[in-house]
């Protein structure tokens, strides 16, 4: 997984994002304004910058035009307007997210940077089982299982946001899109297909009235 520096001066949605990124995986530091973002980068290596536009001392704006380290970058930001956006993917901004935001949205958005800038996983290894999830392909034992699509899409949405706990709501958007016309039981079918396939049946747990959670120790 990545290293991805937050730079985001409201401490509790900053504390927020770094810890839903590190249950899935990534290793997160905080900073609060902008001058620290230079001061964090000229000690450590990052593979992702998440940045604010309003923070104290520099704003994001002047941060991306200073910035020097060859670096993605999310802005994730309360300023919506078509100009900010504009302009911060004109700065060279990798990505623009308005607040408020999904936090699934938000690692989707990361691993969909971080594939085009080769730092994604490509591999997913759990005891008997490995997701190839750039070939799109899931293996057993070393045999190769077959699987629908849309079965594909819930198993790559639940290791990308592995411990985290998933809606039916919203796995359903994300494997058949938001115009599809069936109800969230479809779901629960093509769970109970994956856990069966994969003895995955105490691996995928079920979220009391919500969905499911893929839990991942260690």
């Amino acid at each position: 997984m990545a290293r991805i520096l937050i730079a985001e001066d409201e401490k509790a949605i900053n504390t927020l994002i770094k810890k839903n990124l590190e249950l899935v995986g990534h290793t997160c530091t905080c900073v609060f304004d902008g001058e620290a973002v230079f001061d964090e980068l000229e000690k450590n290596t990052y593979d992702l910058l998440l940045l604010d536009i309003m923070m104290p001392k520099m704003d994001g704006f002047q941060v991306i035009e200073e910035i020097a380290e060859d670096i993605p970058i999310i802005f994730l930001t309360a300023r919506g307007s078509v100009g900010d956006r504009v302009k911060g993917l004109k700065l060279g901004a990798d990505d623009y997210i308005v607040k408020p935001f999904d936090m699934i949205e938000l690692q989707a958005r990361i691993e969909s940077v971080l594939r085009r800038t080769r730092k994604s996983e490509k591999l997913f290894c759990l005891g008997d089982v490995r997701v190839d999830l750039e070939g799109r392909q899931v293996f057993r034992g070393g045999e190769i299982i077959d699987f629908a699509p849309q079965e594909f899409l819930l198993i790559e949405t639940l290791v990308n946001n592995r411990n985290i706990a998933l809606s039916r709501d919203k796995l359903l958007q994300i494997a058949w899109g938001y115009d599809y016309e069936g109800d969230t039981r479809t779901v629960d079918v093509h769970i109970h297909n994956i856990r069966k396939k994969l003895g995955w049946e105490d691996i995928v747990k079920t979220v009391y009235k919500l969905g499911y959670r893929l839990e991942v120790k260690g």
